[in-house]
């Protein structure tokens, strides 16, 4: 299962999409549908649900960009990034109605569609995208309730919470081990502990974050998660005991 940030492309100049297409994968997201009709993304999304939909205003077909995203947003709250070539006010302000994330003016260069589909991610917590909790630190990573994004060359990865092995403090860092990665982070263990959700994590010593669900054996000073022996502070193995029994 892909990890990647998911984005639909609605667009019916198909060259262009294609291009669209294109620089999304060379940044490292990944293209779920490119569909030229409000109806077919209608269609699409009920199927395999996008992180994102980049959506022209200016569709034909039954249905505009506009009309596509009211539709939409009955059953889903996918954030929307615009795409138009008609930036006059009448567009405008029938677009703001859906509040989108954002527009991008054809024609666009790729580092605006990169910058645009960030900020994006960054903005969800304010635009109350439902079971939403996200922080941004120095832009290098967004902690959300079930995941955390994290920057991977000129991307954004999508680490799930519940792959999580354990955090481990690095300086002014963390380092995330999950099942199959380990990604490094700009935050403190303490930010972290203090962002990620309780009922599934605990700090057991100053160095170290553990996945209760992914315990293997409780030792007397220890624990063991995947083939790795981490610490437990003995003040604080009364708490793990209590918190393993109400997993």
């Amino acid at each position: 299962m892909s990890d990647k940030l998911k984005i639909l492309i609605v667009e019916d100049e198909m060259l262009i999409g294609a291009n669209i297409s294109l620089q999304l994968n060379e940044l490292g997201y990944e293209v779920t549908g490119l569909v030229p009709r409000g109806e077919d993304a209608l269609k699409h999304i009920e199927n395999q649900l996008p992180d994102i939909m980049l959506l022209d205003i200016n569709l034909k077909g039954d249905l505009d960009g506009i009309e596509t995203a009211i539709e939409m947003q009955k059953k889903h709250n996918i954030p929307i990034i615009y795409l138009t070539a008609n930036t006059d006010d009448a567009h405008f302000n029938r677009a703001k109605e859906t509040k989108p994330y954002g527009f991008i003016s054809k024609p666009f260069k790729k580092l605006d569609l990169q910058r645009t589909i960030e900020l994006t991610i960054n903005q969800m917590d304010s635009k109350g995208k439902k079971s939403a909790e996200i922080e941004s630190q120095n832009n290098n990573s967004f902690l959300l309730s079930d995941c955390i994004f994290v920057r991977h060359l000129n991307s954004m990865i999508k680490v799930d919470i519940k792959d999580i092995l354990y955090i481990e403090a690095e300086r002014n860092y963390c380092r995330i081990f999950s099942n199959s990665k380990e990604y490094l982070v700009v935050m403190s263990l303490k930010e972290m502990d203090d962002k990620l959700p309780s009922k599934h994590f605990l700090r057991t010593h100053r160095s170290y974050i553990i996945n209760l669900s992914q315990i293997k054996e409780i030792a007397a000073t220890h624990v063991v998660i995947g083939n790795k022996a981490l610490p437990v502070t003995k003040s604080l193995k009364e708490e793990l005991l209590k918190r393993i029994q109400t997993i």
